[in-house]
């Protein structure tokens, strides 16, 4: 990867992690497997081309406050789910969960609504033994679920409950910041 690549990500994530811990709204979000919010480069192929926010973003004192800085390869889930998003809509550079229930998921329907983003979601009670229990294999099988089902990769979807998991929200965008202000903005409405 050039040096230039490399400095753009890290100073981008840098960027949305001060914008995620100036937002108390956002602490109502962070779900309990905790937020991570993750930058690819172009041409990254793998999890550990991917940099993320190291030991993720948690609630401290009612404010979002990441347990370590920005780093390579610390981000498996939401890494492989843009990886493997990219693959469909190479404009998709970075990703970020959030907490997923009823009131967030009116709230995000009408926040696609009012911008024209694609809206989703996941239904992982038909999710195969094969992706649930095999590490790594979730990410692709949700994304080729949401791509068939919507034409397209939602920049916007939620996975359901699965047994044994938490129902989470991806938002995808191009930047870092990008996806940390769409955050950012349902936590608000919230």
């Amino acid at each position: 990867m050039r040096r230039t690549d490399a400095e753009k990500v890290l100073g981008n994530l840098l960027e949305a992690l001060e914008m995620l811990e100036k937002s108390r709204a956002f602490a109502f979000i962070i779900p309990e497997v905790r937020t991570n919010l993750t930058y690819a480069p172009p041409g990254a192929r793998t999890p550990d081309e991917v940099a993320g926010i190291d030991g993720r973003v948690t609630v401290v004192r009612g404010f979002p406050r990441a347990a370590g800085l920005p780093r390579w390869g610390v981000s498996g889930h939401v890494a492989r789910l843009l990886l493997e998003a990219r693959k469909y809509d190479t404009s998709l550079g970075a990703a970020i969960n959030f907490k997923c229930d009823d009131e967030i998921i009116e709230v995000v329907k009408d926040y696609c609504a009012g911008c024209g983003k694609l809206f989703g979601l996941v239904d992982r009670t038909h999710e195969p033994d094969e992706a649930a229990r095999i590490d790594g294999r979730s990410a692709p099988w949700k994304v080729s679920e949401v791509v068939a089902r919507f034409g397209g990769v939602p920049r916007l979807f939620y996975e359901g409950p699965g047994w044994g998991k938490e129902p989470l929200f991806y938002a995808l965008g191009s930047t870092a910041t990008e996806v940390a202000a769409i955050a950012i903005e349902i936590a608000k409405r919230y």
